[in-house]
This record gives structure tokens, C-alpha cells and sequence, in this order.
């Protein structure tokens, strides 16, 4: 007699396919997520690249930030970032208009505010600031209308820029990879969400933690899933993403997973994300 038990996914949870969200009728006001976990290498811009990406085949007009000196997330969408102004020019002038700083990617419905290297000056530029927290915010408000989601691809660290993106968004995803170091930093991270709650913006909300670079066949990484949703329960996402080599050509080609190999297990992972993320209420 066969088994009536539900399949269960990597999060030990029953197996289910979120629906294809509906139609937008109308866009904006855009709702600000910011992708951040103070520890590097764990999936932060190739979820900002790839969620962006899915979230614009579904219709919606989505803006991602480059927000780390490293400006893997510009190079990942193949915009420029030299000799063009970037995000680091909009902090430092208010006269500066976001229209001239934004650029198009090769996905529609898809618009990059690149980074470069200027941005590491950021902090010691804006520590002398009326409401330096805040200047990020400002800068997405004037732009808020003409998009659906806003991505910030934060820089791994706990400083002043993370701390204006948070304070700029209105939910966080923590991408967090599937090993045991990474794991220890959550806590930390999730410590900063609440201060900067208490001080800065009561209206931020942990929208997900997101299991990354998980691979099922080896006994640690099974272990350390289990533990973060021991820990944290439902706001683990259901959506896992895996290890594959697919993730690194693809940013060598410039274009997202779902461009680069749209029918590969890992494009259809984002594209699952991206339709958990509007069922539960994080995006429009």
C-alpha cells in the first residue's frame, strides 16, 4: 500500500510548489528588502541578481542597489560602474537626481544602482552627517514610486552602510550558507535587525532566512539546515538553494541563472523563491 505521508523538503517540512503570483494592475510604491549577512561568500548577490530576476519574469518592476564596494552585483548584471555615477555619489549629494545613477540590465523590468570602489569611502564621509543612518532612506523614497521590490545587496559588515540599508528597508532576507560558521553569525545579525528596529525604523521585519549553497548529500549540511530551523522555525524559508557550479558561469556571463540555464534545478530554486517570497506577503 503506498504511503500517504506528504514528501518532505530539505527544511523537513511537506513539499509544496507556491503558486504563480497574479498580475500586477498598477507599480509601486516599491516595498525595500535588503539582502544582508555580515559574513562574505554566502549567496547575498547571487540571490539579489537571481530574485531580481525571477521577480521581473513575473511582471514586477524591481530596482537592485549595489551596495558593496566590491560591486559584484553590478559585474553579475554586466552594468558599468567606472567613470558613470553610482550609489556612492548619490549619498553624498542630495542634488544628484537616482533617474541619472539608474541603470538597465539586460533582464527587462530589471534596473541596477551600480557600486564601485568609492563606496569604502562612504562611511568615513557620511560619520560627520546630521542623520547619517537615514541617507540611504532618502534616496530610495524619491525613487519608490516607479518600482514594485527594491533589492540591497549589502556589503559583509555590520557597519554604517548595512546600517543604512537597513534602516531603508522594509524587510530583510538573510541568505545563510549551510555551514556550521556561517550559522554563528545569525544570531549576531538578527541582534542588529532588533536594535535598529528599537532606534531607527519600527517597521522592519525579518521576511526569511535563506538556506544556501545546501548540499543534500553530505551529512553537515543536512545537520546544519536542521539546526537553523530548530532555532528559527517558520521564518526559514522553504525554498533551499544548492551548491552547483552554474551560479559562478553565470556571473562570468554577466546575466542571471535564469538567463544563463532557465531550465537548470537552481533557476527553478530562485524561481520558487520568488513566488514564496509573494505568498507570504514580502512582495506585491
Amino acid at each position: 500500500m503506498a504511503s500517504l505521508d506528504p514528501e518532505l523538503g530539505p527544511t523537513g517540512r511537506p513539499l509544496r510548489d507556491f503558486p504563480e503570483p497574479a498580475s500586477l494592475r498598477s507599480h509601486g510604491p516599491a516595498r525595500v528588502i535588503a539582502l544582508c549577512n555580515q559574513k562574505g561568500g554566502v549567496g547575498k548577490t547571487t540571490t539579489t541578481i537571481n530574485l531580481g530576476a525571477t521577480l521581473a519574469e513575473y511582471g514586477r518592476r524591481v530596482l537592485a542597489v549595489d551596495f558593496d564596494p566590491q560591486g559584484a552585483l553590478s559585474a553579475g548584471l554586466g552594468v558599468q560602474t567606472h567613470d558613470v555615477p553610482t550609489v556612492y555619489d548619490l549619498l553624498l549629494s542630495r542634488q544628484l537626481d537616482p533617474a541619472d545613477v539608474i541603470q538597465h540590465s539586460g533582464v527587462p523590468g530589471l534596473d541596477v544602482i551600480p557600486a564601485n570602489i568609492d563606496l569604502s569611502a562612504a562611511e568615513v564621509h557620511l560619520v560627520t552627517e546630521v542623520a547619517r543612518e537615514q541617507i540611504l532612506a532618502g534616496v530610495l523614497r524619491r525613487v519608490a514610486g516607479d518600482y514594485d521590490v527594491i533589492l540591497i545587496d549589502c556589503q559583509p559588515s555590520l557597519g554604517l552602510l548595512t546600517v543604512n540599508a537597513l534602516t531603508a528597508s522594509h524587510g530583510v532576507v538573510i541568505p545563510l550558507e549551510c555551514e556550521y560558521f556561517a550559522l554563528r553569525g545569525v544570531a549576531l545579525l538578527i541582534e542588529t535587525i532588533d536594535k535598529v528596529r528599537d532606534r531607527l525604523n519600527p517597521a522592519i521585519t525579518l521576511d526569511g532566512i535563506l538556506a544556501t549553497m545546501y548540499d543534500a548529500r553530505t551529512l553537515h549540511s543536512r545537520e546544519v539546515l536542521e539546526r537553523v530551523v530548530e532555532a528559527f522555525g517558520d521564518r526559514v524559508l522553504e525554498t533551499v538553494i544548492t551548491r552547483t557550479v552554474k551560479f559562478p558561469d553565470a556571473t562570468v556571463a554577466g546575466t542571471p541563472i535564469t538567463e544563463f540555464a532557465p531550465e537548470h534545478q537552481a533557476a527553478r530554486a530562485y524561481r520558487q523563491l520568488a513566488r514564496e517570497l509573494v505568498f507570504r506577503g514580502a512582495v506585491a
